[in-house]
């Protein structure tokens, strides 16, 4: 199959135009788009079909190499292709101050490429029937079509200087899209929408400042910004100094915990999750796109890319914060009535269970990357099927006015449960086997590098696996089962337009078949899978040849991994071998506890939900409450900043205005001592000399008068007085 051997001479071509082939319908959509037939959404939605298929033809190519046991690690300047970007030709070409650009497609890449291509496809394809009559439609293709191009950019960069733009553009576009509906005066969720986008963006920017003070310090030591120098350099740094991690690479720490940081803050994990709720105020399609699959996933797609460059210090902490949201989110989910609201907290609580997988090393950064993939295919089909179900209902989104729509919508019960199937955990769907995987990733660094944070990650993902099933059929009873409770949604409720169907029928394929490709087929296949080239499933049999993460970070000797610490090899074997069942075991279990939970009070009301609501009183509240993280940052952050600005002003106003308009009265009566002291003295004494002048010529004028007669007078009579002063003076 020789089509499908990476070739770099066209394949990198093929790479840039994926990204390209988006952009270029932004530049037509923005300024054409409302001339257009239809205001241009066939010309965007076309184009990401075709970028789709590119994409998904690039992603055979790394299956094809993981099942021929081939590494598949491409970098664009290794062919000689990159891109001078702020290049100073009077320096040398390999100088750190000379920035160029080029692609890296590996596996992770590979992997958030398909979720990108397939769920803004979707996203598009559903958009032309959920956004249909909306005034400003051609606007809201074209900044969905930019942030994908900035998102196929930011996965694609071979540096974390380009990844950092594009996660900027991410950010901006996520800023207009939440507050799509901030124009329409007409829009009943207008204010929401206004407040929704400026807390997104403010929040986010927390994160955004810490990941480039982060990246600062890494080119600050290493000057370089391309991922595979820096993950050389810092194994290298780490080699060469006596205390590893610690002395004087005790910097490191806090770079990647900075790095951590913009982690925390796009992937919306503890304490900067606040933003990620608000902005369901958004269209569905952007709740979906962005705040699901695929801008929420790019923290954890920089955890990946950033693995290296992690201390086993700084590690301690991203497990720690990864564990911490995914349990404290998922308390939450199950208090939520907004259909939107419970994906949203889930988002957050499996974004949690990512990033702390990647905390765990070793097995848990395959883990957490291959779940950010499943992740996108089912949550994107869950928040699509959460826009279907809106649109069928005429815009209702309280789950408690619902109830028996299965009959009326069953195209979305289908593929809304398959997706939920697959977040829950339940086998042959996606989801179990990446959340297995991390599961077992927590078990194995518990035995292999034990510390508080991966103790802590043991129990509460389990824990949170299995509130989100429970929280999660929670949905599904209350949306679909039963009978309808309210006879507003009762009659509006229908099917979709096909556009929706169809495009939610699409991930719920994904959500039910993505996750056997990291199988690859034979659970202990020797060729490894598309994501992990070495199986980690030869730790089973303690095959010598386990490399770590060799797929990932070629030629890089990851230090803070548990094998790379002297670990013996048939002993992590064995350690696997272990964690595999238990983690299996642990999965099924909760798994089914949460659905049975959720079926008791949900669906056979053998027990009243209000019953325990009431006996569990403030513990409740507090949960329903959301915690009270928003009244705290409100009364905080909030209102200390505007209390803040507020002072400011006052200084401003009163102390530095009032100083400058001292300065200016003090300004304004030495000025009048000034002008009082010129028109005095200098002015006086320019006019006395003039009027001297003035005098003195008058007086010579009247000896002037031209006349011969008076000049022989003046001349006798001169010369008498000359005489007699002679005379007298003899």
């Amino acid at each position: 199959m020789e089509f499908l051997e990476f070739d770099p001479t066209s394949d990198f071509k093929i790479l840039l135009a994926i990204p390209l082939i988006p952009l270029v319908g932004y530049v037509i959509q923005i300024f054409f788009g409302r001339f257009l037939p239809r205001k241009g959404d066939w010309l965007l939605t076309g184009g990401l079909f075709v970028t789709m298929c590119l994409i998904l033809y690039m992603v055979a190519k790394a299956i094809y190499a993981a099942y021929e046991g081939e590494p598949f690690f491409h970098e664009s300047v290794d062919h000689g292709i990159s891109w001078a970007w702020f290049f100073q030709s009077a320096l040398p070409a390999d100088s750190s101050l000379n920035l160029n650009a080029g692609i890296l497609f590996d596996p992770i890449g590979a992997g958030m490429l398909a979720v990108v291509g397939v769920v803004s496809f979707c996203v598009h394809l559903f958009s032309i029937g959920y956004m249909k009559g909306d005034r400003r439609y051609h606007i809201f293709f074209a900044n969905i079509s930019l942030f994908t191009t900035a998102m196929l950019i930011l996965v694609l960069s071979d540096n974390i200087l380009f990844l950092f733009i594009f996660w900027e553009v991410m950010g901006l576009m996520s800023y207009l899209l939440i507050g799509h509906f901030s124009h329409d005066p007409d829009h009943p969720r207008q204010l929401f929408a206004t407040k929704a986008c400026k807390k997104a963006f403010m929040t986010t920017r927390i994160g955004d400042v810490l990941l480039l003070i982060g990246i600062i310090l890494f080119y600050n030591h290493f000057h370089t910004f391309n991922f595979t120098e820096l993950w050389a350099a810092t194994t290298e740094a780490v080699k060469s100094n006596p205390e590893g991690w610690g002395g004087e690479n005790s910097w490191m720490t806090w770079a990647g915990l900075c790095i951590l940081g913009g982690t925390i803050g796009k992937s919306a994990q503890f304490p900067l999750h606040i933003w990620l709720p608000d902005a369901m105020e958004g269209p569905t399609g952007v709740s979906a796109m962005i705040h699901a699959a695929t801008m929420v996933s790019a923290g954890v797609f920089l955890l990946g890319r950033c693995y290296p460059l992690f201390s086993p210090d700084a590690l301690v902490y991203v497990t720690a914060f990864g564990a911490f949201t995914a349990i404290f989110a998922a308390t939450i989910g199950m208090t939520v009535y907004d259909i939107k609201g419970v994906l949203a907290y889930s988002t957050i609580s499996q974004l949690g269970f990512m990033v702390a997988a990647v905390g765990c090393g070793g097995l848990g950064v395959v883990a957490g990357m291959f779940h950010m993939v499943t992740h996108g295919f089912f949550k994107g089909g869950l928040f699509l099927c959460s826009g279907a179900v809106i649109h069928g209902c005429h815009h209702e989104q309280d789950m408690r006015k619902m109830g028996g729509l299965w009959r009326k919508m069953p195209i979305t019960f289908v593929c809304m449960t398959i997706c939920t199937l697959a977040i829950a955990g339940i086998p042959l769907f996606a989801g179990f086997y990446s959340k297995d995987k991390i599961i077992q990733a927590a078990m194995m660094a518990g035995e292999m590098t034990p510390s508080w944070a991966v103790t802590f990650a043991s129990w509460a993902l389990p824990a949170a696996a299995a509130i989100t099933a429970f929280y999660m059929f929670r949905l599904i009873f209350m949306t679909f089962a039963g009978k309808t409770r309210d006879h507003h949604v009762e009659e509006h409720a229908q099917e979709p337009p096909w556009t929706i169907t169809t495009s939610i029928s699409i991930l719920a394929v994904a959500a039910l078949f993505s996750g056997h490709f990291y199988l690859g087929g034979d659970l202990l296949a020797s060729h490894g899978t598309w994501f992990d080239q070495v199986a980690f499933e030869q730790l089973a049999d303690g095959h010598s040849n386990y490399t770590s993460l060799a797929a990932f970070y070629p030629g890089i000797e990851l230090q803070s991994s548990y094998v790379m610490a002297g670990a013996d090899v048939a002993h992590v074997g064995e350690v696997a071998h272990h964690a595999h069942g238990s983690a299996l075991t642990t999965s099924l279990i909760v798994a089914m506890a949460g659905i049975l939970l959720a079926a008791i009070i949900y669906l056979w009301r053998l027990i009243d939900p209000a019953k325990i609501t009431g006996a569990l009183g403030p513990v409740y509240r507090t949960v329903y409450h959301k915690y009270y993280i928003d009244e705290f940052a409100e009364a905080t952050f909030i209102k200390g900043s505007v209390a803040m600005s507020k002072l400011l002003k006052w200084f401003d106003e009163n102390i530095i205005d009032g100083l400058v308009n001292l300065v200016g009265r003090v300004n304004k009566t030495a000025g009048f001592f000034a002008a009082w002291f010129d028109k005095t003295f200098v002015d006086g004494a320019v006019n006395g000399a003039a009027a001297l002048s003035q005098a003195f010529g008058a007086a010579f004028r009247t000896l002037q008068t031209g006349r011969i007669q008076q000049y022989a007078s003046f001349a006798i009579g001169g010369a008498l007085i000359a005489a007699v002063w002679l005379i007298l003076s003899s």
